[in-house]
């Protein structure tokens, strides 16, 4: 039986004015961590403890970017994918969905 599932296809769902990210992170202190996690939830939805998936207006990548370096030190770690429309995402477990949606409820 195969279990795997895509998630979706990125190329059907990522429109013209609109990008789908990967966040992930290693932070050391707590605080810090605890807050970067609640500044993506504005954007995106966790996925595994230290990952984050977002599909957001282009035109907000660059503040996004902005406002994610301020949680980051020299011994922590924060790597952003910007996947494009070529992209595929397979998951394996539980399957959290990204809604395409123009309006995040908190």
């Amino acid at each position: 039986m195969d279990d795997t599932r895509d998630f979706f296809d990125i190329n059907e769902q990522i429109s013209d004015n609109k990008c789908y990210v990967l966040i992930i992170y290693d932070i050391e202190d707590d605080k810090r961590r605890a807050a970067l996690a609640k500044y993506l939830q504005m954007y995106g939805i966790r996925v595994q403890k230290s990952a984050f998936e977002a599909m957001i207006k282009k035109n907000d990548y660059n503040s996004i970017i902005k406002g994610i370096k301020k949680y980051c030190r020299d011994n922590d770690s924060i790597r952003i994918y910007k996947l494009n429309a070529l992209s595929e995402v397979t998951v394996y477990g539980n399957d959290i969905r990204l809604q395409n949606d123009d309006v995040i409820v908190i």
